[in-house]
């Protein structure tokens, strides 16, 4: 029970359906059409779809989306929503024209966008109402307006700047060539009726036809490689989710293209250590966290790639052996050397979770990669398109090395904490590169200190990445000179690691419990 004479915010509890998300309208759009007969997958792709309006810094349409379902009585299952670059993207192309690295803000970094044949593939396979209801919040909003909440619009004024080099999405999203500020009000006409049609015609709406072939020209006098074919052949996958083993507990996440190796990892790494113990100080807990994050991240940035090109064995990945040898060197006296990091910084993501009275539990995250994507926007359709590609390798040895319908290794991860064969959590941290190291640490918090997911949500946060320790400043000094005098390259955080939302689920009592962070303006609401 937290101390209610300080500042902080109680979990959510409720018995019938819950929805945490990191903007109140997306939660409340999800709880609404939870009571209005709807299950947690049309909740979830209700609230992801409104976000894409009232969040466009963060995801939209143009962009990809992970997913892990857990039906009531059956098993869970994954879907990779995340598209692939043009046919006519080859390694060799860009080596032809000097090229080292892909620009974030060019053409050549949007890759075919994911996000709606995943949503209607879930919507037609696991949904209950049809997409004219699931999808009529994101159409109000877009065509008659919403307003800025305040971290919308501080992370809006703070990235301003990913616009001006394009013309029509600094037209669009920086009336009067500013940022507009918290409680003014955006509206995006073209958007709706985009929406309008998906939800009439289906995915030919956006994948064929009018909208295809303005985001193909678009992409053209840019300089991109894109065909209207790469869109005709974009398809999500149904897979099998990766899992391992922490405390009793079973962590899933999403298998490669994405990085929830990485959080598997890191869990592995850490379940050899008694974190719990009161002879641990916070100091040690956060040397730990850092030495396992560094060590799986190594991992994921030599290893995981688009699967259908590069073969990956998860089982020896995360056997004991390996684990083993990776954990060994970690000791609390020294922190170890963490290797340069060469590629691009991952920003900027939405992460819902939705549970409905029958406890299907979804765990979904949508992302257009950087602030505002790739900044490229297609005025007559409303579609802000991401930059994933500027994730792929120009290295041609690399394994994720750029080439003709490759998927890039992607940040954004979904997970579920399972015990038992059933879903006790429902959780995501947005939030880049940080995600696999926050879904570790929300992990720990839970299962090795009993947390709430609110309480787990609202404990200071680090992340050690190319050889910086992030530290938020709610963390003493004391215990950032601690970490210092082990040889930690410390750092105050110049902005919050993360954003977790959270649902729990006590089966026994029939009770939910939801968290959401305070580093967002999200609310985790149930009934």
């Amino acid at each position: 029970m937290r101390d209610f004479m300080k500042p902080g915010r109680s979990a959510a509890i409720a018995e019938n359906g819950m929805a945490a998300t990191s903007h109140p309208a997306a939660t409340l759009a999800a709880i609404e059409i939870l009571k209005a007969g709807g299950n947690a997958i049309d909740a979830a792709i209700a609230a992801v779809a409104l976000q894409g309006v009232i969040d466009p810094h963060m995801t939209g349409i143009g962009g990809d989306c992970f997913v892990l379902f857990k039906p009531s009585n059956r098993r869970p299952i994954a879907l990779n929503g995340s598209g692939r670059a043009p046919l006519r993207a080859e390694c060799g192309w860009f080596a032809e024209r000097g090229m080292t690295a892909i620009p974030d803000g060019s053409a050549h970094a949007v890759t075919i966008p994911g996000a709606v044949d995943a949503w209607l593939r879930l919507s037609a396979d696991h949904g209950r109402k049809g997409l004219d209801e699931v999808f009529a919040p994101a159409v109000r909003a877009a065509e008659d307006g919403y307003v800025l909440t305040p971290r919308v619009a501080l992370d809006w004024a703070r990235y301003a700047d990913r616009l001006r080099a394009h013309e029509e999405a600094a037209r669009m999203f920086l009336p009067g060539g500013r940022a507009p500020l918290v409680g003014d009000r955006m509206r995006n006409p073209a958007l709706a009726a985009t929406l309008r049609r998906i939800a009439r015609e289906g995915r030919s709406a956006f994948y064929e036809g009018e909208v295809a072939q303005e985001l193909t020209s678009v992409l053209a006098a840019k300089g991109g490689l894109h065909a209207m074919e790469d869109f005709a052949a974009q398809a999500s996958d149904y897979c099998e989710p990766i899992g391992a083993a922490y405390r009793g507990h079973e962590l899933l996440e999403c298998p490669p293209n994405g990085q929830g190796l990485a959080a598997l990892l890191i869990a592995r790494i850490l379940e050899g250590f008694d974190l719990a113990s009161p002879a641990l100080s916070e100091a040690d807990r956060i040397h730990l966290l850092a030495e396992a994050t560094k060590a799986a991240y190594r991992q994921r940035d030599r290893l995981v790639a688009d699967p259908a090109f590069h073969a990956l064995d998860v089982g020896e990945i995360l056997s004991d052996r390996t684990v083993a040898r990776l954990r060994a060197p970690i000791t609390l006296e020294k922190a170890l050397d963490a290797g340069a990091f060469d590629g691009p910084a991952h920003r900027d993501t939405v992460y819902v979770t939705v549970v409905d009275r029958d406890r299907n539990a979804v765990s979904f995250i949508n992302s257009l990669f950087f602030a505002f994507g790739s900044g490229v926007y297609a005025p007559r359709s409303g579609v802000l398109l991401q930059n994933r590609g500027a994730g792929f390798s120009l290295d041609p040895k690399h394994p994720n090395a750029i080439a003709p319908g490759k998927r890039p290794m992607h940040t954004i991860i979904p997970g579920m904490l399972m015990r038992d064969g059933e879903a006790v959590m429902s959780y995501g941290v947005m939030g880049g590169q940080y995600q696999a190291a926050g879904h570790a640490h929300i992990l720990s918090r839970v299962v090795d200190f009993g947390e709430d997911p609110q309480e787990a949500s609202d404990q200071p946060r680090s992340f050690s990445f190319d050889g910086v320790l992030s530290l938020e400043p709610t963390i003493a000094e004391d215990v950032r000179a601690d970490l210092a005098g082990r040889g930690h390259a410390t750092a105050w955080a110049d902005e919050p690691l993360g954003g977790c939302q959270a649902i729990a689920i006590d089966h026994r009592r029939g009770v939910l419990l939801g968290g959401t962070d305070h580093r967002k303006d999200g609310v985790a609401l149930g009934y």
